[in-house]
């Protein structure tokens, strides 16, 4: 690496990153996708939560301790390519900017399934095509503008979640009219209606309810202090656990759990036997505010990792200029904004479940990453004997999540398309290496290797 990739201190605090976290991660896998979780692994599923957030938090402990050892732009790819060489952060930068390009798209068009709750009259590509113009200006206006709508959205979204905690608590107290008989399980097959092969299928989905950690490793280099990231990380895993495990626990004792609809949010088939008509139309608005929400947080971690790409020769050098008075990515950023378009009108035309596996086979792509972050962290950090075993930890819990998809012909497919991904992707690496050789830089130099300091036992 040049020693211009280093990134200056930025102006964030770490509660700042702990609430852009926490914005850009609570989003659609949490309020929608966790209902797949509930359906898979019943009341399991808050188990599977807890074994998530726990390799969630493994993973973004080490990131934040590369990352306030030696700040870099491009975060767990730039660590990537001084653990392995060039052929390892050229296949995560691309695999990451794909993967969250695809899922984008699918974000986008049930972003306008949402709106059409409102609106049935309206063509769903308009409001598809509307979101992804509204969050390229939010990424065009700066850092600024994109701070300060992610600190609003992530208040919106706790303030709903607090929300349904107090309206399940006055239901479960009786104080509601209507609901349901009450189903708490009282014994082991009641926990694990599915079994253990259940929880185990649903393990992805508790998975996808903590995508977006990657972001928040790329947004860490903007803290005035970088030695602050492990901090402003423990705050959000913690943030996150407690309510996911409060709201879906109080989700699935209000409802059995196999009535749980995979096409509503877990939270309004709860409350949905109550005599709360304004319930649908709140729900409606925060999944919308949600996925707008990681959408943007997406786009901004995109559009940075392929600046970092172009500054380090692995995309072509137009993609790090910078145009206008706000020293905008404008080249990087229409990029992004091509393979948007393309990623909705796929998520259009395609038949819905082809177009479902795809995005499957992108979310998978991510957790690769977060293993690559694990295995990455090896080679660069000095880790204690605890730390090891943490981090042999989180890469068993995401082998455990991704071998789950195996069990499941819903998510199955997914898997086999991440596998396709990482062949195609690996072939391109291959035909490139003779280019890189010619260059000196297909491998890791040692000077290139941050000088990590021991840490002590924690």
């Amino acid at each position: 690496m040049n020693k211009g990739a280093k990134t200056k201190a930025g102006n964030l605090r770490w509660w700042q990153l702990s609430l852009l976290g926490v914005a850009s991660t609570i989003g659609t896998g949490y309020f929608l996708g966790s209902a797949l979780g509930i359906r898979l692994g019943g009341p399991a599923f808050l188990l599977s939560i807890i074994l998530a957030a726990t390799a969630t938090f493994f993973v973004f402990d080490v990131l934040s301790r590369m990352t306030a050892e030696d700040p870099q732009k491009g975060s767990f790819r730039t660590y990537a390519k001084k653990a392995y060489g060039r052929w390892a952060g050229f296949s995560t930068g691309w695999m990451y900017w794909c993967s969250e390009v695809l899922i984008m798209g699918s974000q986008m068009t049930a972003l306008a399934i949402f709106s059409r709750f409102w609106f049935p009259g309206v063509p769903m590509w308009i409001f598809a095509s509307g979101y992804a113009v509204l969050g390229l200006f939010v990424i065009w206006i700066g850092n600024k503008g994109f701070d300060r709508l992610e600190n609003v959205l992530a208040i919106i979204k706790v303030a709903a979640i607090v929300m349904f905690l107090i309206i399940a608590a006055a239901a479960l107290m009786g104080w509601l009219k209507g609901g349901s008989k009450l189903h708490v399980p009282g014994s082991m097959n009641a926990f694990f209606p599915a079994g253990g092969m259940g929880m185990w299928s649903s393990l992805i989905f508790a998975f996808y309810a903590f995508g977006g950690i990657e972001v928040m490793g790329v947004m860490a280099i903007r803290l005035k202090n970088p030695k602050e990231a492990p901090k402003a990380g423990r705050v959000m895993i913690l943030l996150l656990s407690i309510v996911y495990v409060l709201s879906i626990g109080m989700a699935v004792i209000m409802v059995a759990w196999n009535q749980f609809s995979t096409t509503k949010s877990p939270f309004v088939v709860a409350l949905s036997s109550y005599h709360l008509p304004f319930i649908p139309h709140i729900f409606n608005a925060v999944l919308i505010i949600a996925g707008f929400s990681t959408m943007v947080a997406s786009l901004y971690a995109v559009t940075t990792m392929l600046v970092t790409l172009s500054e380090d020769k692995d995309a072509p050098k137009l993609f790090s200029r910078k145009k206008f008075k706000r020293d905008t990515p404008i080249y990087a950023l229409s990029l992004t904004a091509i393979g948007l378009i393309v990623s909705i009108v796929l998520s259009l035309l395609m038949p819905g479940k082809i177009y479902e596996y795809l995005t499957t086979g992108a979310g998978l792509m991510l957790l690769y990453n977060w293993f690559f972050i694990l295995i990455s962290a090896g080679r660069l950090i000095e880790l204690t004997v605890w730390s090891k075993i943490k981090r042999y930890i989180g890469m068993l819990l995401i082998a455990a999540a991704v071998s789950g998809t195996a069990l499941h012909p819903m998510s199955r497919p997914g898997l086999w398309i991440s596998i396709g991904f990482i062949v195609v992707i690996g072939l391109v690496v291959l035909c490139m290496r003779s280019v890189w050789k010619k260059s000196g830089q297909g491998h890791a130099r040692e000077a290139d290797k941050p000088k990590f300091r021991p840490k002590p036992a924690r």
